[in-house]
């Protein structure tokens, strides 16, 4: 057996630790995006593959028997690489997933489909708006340049597409008290976040539920069915090691 494990993720680091303790072989895949990565307890590569073809030939050449999707929830085209990566070279996939947030009573969350619509969410009338997106996909709100954005990166952004916009450079997890004390200086009124789901990230969300504070929530993306589970001993046993504990 030799594992594929595609990472980035809380999830993905705590799935490597357990491989590596017990001396499953397996890589450690990154694709690029963050300057300083987590350091991983197993072989660990940088950077992406060349496209559905490259991937199908990396998994041929280095005998990769199982690949581990555990790539951030809104990874979608690495995602549907390795979907039809591991189809062409029969390989077996599985999606380790951390489960999407869901709205409890007190939130305000005004439910999108995608980015777009998040920008078409945002008032007309100048705000000021915790952008929690990460860097990508910052210019998509340079549509609505009447607002302050306020933006949370892991890496010092450099220039940013926002003209009206401060960043903040944090490393999660974040905690309730944290964040309070991070929208209560920015005076915060809005809040756009993706439904990436997990602990690291969710203290916003219950910041604005002590604030009354609207979110604008963006749907995790559709992908073809796979297959998909959300804990270590789940992905065990689906690579035969169920013996292993967790």
């Amino acid at each position: 057996m030799r594992v594929l494990l595609l990472g980035g993720t809380t999830e993905a680091s705590l799935l490597a630790l357990v491989l590596a303790q017990h001396g499953v072989e397996a890589v450690f895949s990154y694709a690029g995006r963050t300057e300083s990565p987590v350091a991983q307890p197993l072989p660990t590569r940088v950077g992406g593959f060349g496209g559905v073809a490259g991937l199908a030939g990396y998994l041929q050449a280095e005998s990769i028997s199982h690949v581990v999707d555990a790539t951030h929830p809104f990874a979608a085209q690495m995602s549907l690489n390795a979907i039809a990566a591991c189809a062409a070279a029969g390989v077996p996939l599985l999606g380790f997933e951390r489960a999407a947030w869901v709205a409890e009573n007190g939130d305000d969350w005004r439910l999108v489909p995608d980015l777009a619509a998040a920008v078409d969410a945002l008032p007309i009338t100048p705000t000021r708006v915790f952008l929690a997106i990460g860097k990508q996909h910052l210019a998509d709100f340079a549509r609505k340049p009447q607002h302050h954005y306020l933006l949370r990166l892991v890496d010092a952004p450099g220039t940013l597409p926002l003209a009206n916009a401060t960043a903040v450079v944090a490393r999660g997890p974040f905690d309730l008290a944290g964040d309070l004390a991070l929208l209560r200086e920015h005076q915060i009124t809005h809040i756009v976040a993706k439904n990436s789901g997990g602990t690291g990230a969710r203290a916003k969300l219950d910041a604005a539920r002590a604030l009354r504070l609207p979110v604008v929530m963006i749907d995790r993306p559709h992908l073809p069915p796979r297959r998909v589970v959300d804990s270590v001993a789940q992905v065990l046993g689906w690579l035969g090691h169920a013996d292993l504990g967790v």
